[in-house]
């Protein structure tokens, strides 16, 4: 089958439902909301490993926000979904002025997102994780940008007043007029300025946003640094769904990881990853009887941990960017063998066949190219081609890889 049968439910759901809402949503609410300087995948998709880029952007996305997974070209439900709870509860108001009058710790604590997702491997494996992500640098926040908006709101005050003040006057006209014949002029002036005042708030939001986009334009790399911490559970799965025995390798585990970056002129922008994992290492292997020299399979569990470290240089601009980056991993315990031995004592008469332990394998190497492209307000893609590399550069895969990500406003 084709990619367009597995990107057009997505591509449609964010499109039609939620892009044309772009110009209505603030109106509707009232609230004051400069748009994000990107749409960022959630956090849960990247210690997963399921995104075109593994070095991933850092944003602050103030909403709601799903994302497609599509490593696999199953049609299988590969979705995370990604918001922030401190920014719900506390900040999420009509105008910013709460936000902008608290603390550093507070604002930080409102860049707090948590997001959960499940996908499906190659395999059939089952993968469910979440994570948490919280903003501990930002050069520069759309929100605390106070001088960009205040004429603006101060204008659309006394407007409104203006036009309130109008109205009355015109009703009590309305009331009192003794020639009927000018009823229906003053209706009409009426109906005008009724329809100003339901425009306002749509008025005064399209503005803001308007400058906002400027301000966004001209700082879509602004330095940051992110924290991240998750965790992931894979499963072996059936046909029908069902889980079946939990998977000890590097695709269940712990993982906590800094990501930054930092501006290189206007087009440019230069990001970082450095990452632990924690996780439980299944080995397999055989026993011989010094004996009978009969030989036996065996299994033993390992904790073991892979430190990521990779670097991404990126080109563009708000509204696309392309990028090429170079990913390496390596397990902090070097041999099956050597993990063998810290957690396995052979029984008398019994020795461990060194060439068959065997262990999941991690190719160190990872050289990925790709792009984004934010389509509108509330949707981006995202698509990219990974090159997998072992510890002699010999390839051993080239995976496409593509998502989309809506921010449910």
């Amino acid at each position: 089958m084709s990619l367009k049968y597995f990107l057009a439910p997505a591509f449609f759901l964010c499109t039609t439902g939620l892009s044309a809402q772009d110009a209505t949503a603030d109106a509707k609410t009232g609230r004051l909301s400069p748009q994000e300087f990107s749409i960022p995948v959630s956090p849960v998709f990247d210690l997963m490993g399921v995104t075109p880029s593994q070095i991933n952007r850092t944003s602050d996305i103030k909403n709601f926000k799903v994302d497609w997974s599509f490593k696999s070209w199953r049609l299988n439900p590969n979705l995370a979904i990604q918001s922030q709870p401190f920014w719900e509860l506390f900040y999420n108001r009509k105008d910013l002025s709460k936000y902008q009058a608290a603390n550093g710790f507070m604002r930080k604590l409102a860049s707090l997102d948590i997001s959960m997702g499940t996908v499906q491997n190659e395999e059939t494996d089952r993968r469910i994780g979440m994570a948490a992500k919280l903003n501990l640098f930002k050069k520069k926040d759309p929100l605390m940008v106070k001088s960009m908006y205040e004429d603006i709101g101060i204008r659309f005050t006394e407007e409104k007043q203006t036009l309130e003040t109008k109205l009355k006057e015109l009703q009590f006209k309305l009331d009192t007029v003794q020639n009927i014949m000018d009823k229906p002029g003053i209706r009409s002036e009426i109906k005008s300025t009724e329809e100003q005042l339901f425009s306002l708030n749509s008025r005064r939001n399209t503005e803001i946003n308007d400058r906002a986009k400027i301000f966004i334009a001209e700082n879509w790399n602004a330095a940051s640094l992110d924290i991240a911490i998750g965790r992931v559970y894979t499963y072996q799965s059936d046909s029908a769904g069902s889980l079946k025995k939990l998977r000890l390798n590097r695709n269940t585990g712990w993982g906590i990881w800094l990501n930054g970056a930092l501006p290189l002129g206007k087009r440019w922008m230069f990001s970082g990853l450095v990452r632990t994992t924690w996780y439980e290492e299944e080995l397999d292997f055989l026993l011989r009887n010094t004996s009978t020299l009969e030989e036996r399979t065996a299994q033993a569990v390992a904790e073991n941990k892979i430190y990521s470290a990779g670097l991404n240089l990126r080109y563009g601009g708000p509204l696309y960017s392309f990028f090429v980056e170079f990913l390496y991993e390596k397990k902090a315990l070097k041999t099956p063998v050597e993990a063998l031995r810290d957690v396995f004592t052979e029984p008398a008469n019994t020795v461990v066949v060194s060439n068959s332990v065997k262990w999941t394998v991690v190719h160190p190497n990872s050289l990925s190219i790709g792009g984004d492209w934010r389509i509108s307000q509330n949707v981006i893609i995202n698509y990219g081609m990974r090159w997998i590399l072992d510890v002699n550069g010999k390839s051993q895969a080239f995976i496409p890889v593509a998502g989309i990500s809506c921010m449910m406003r």
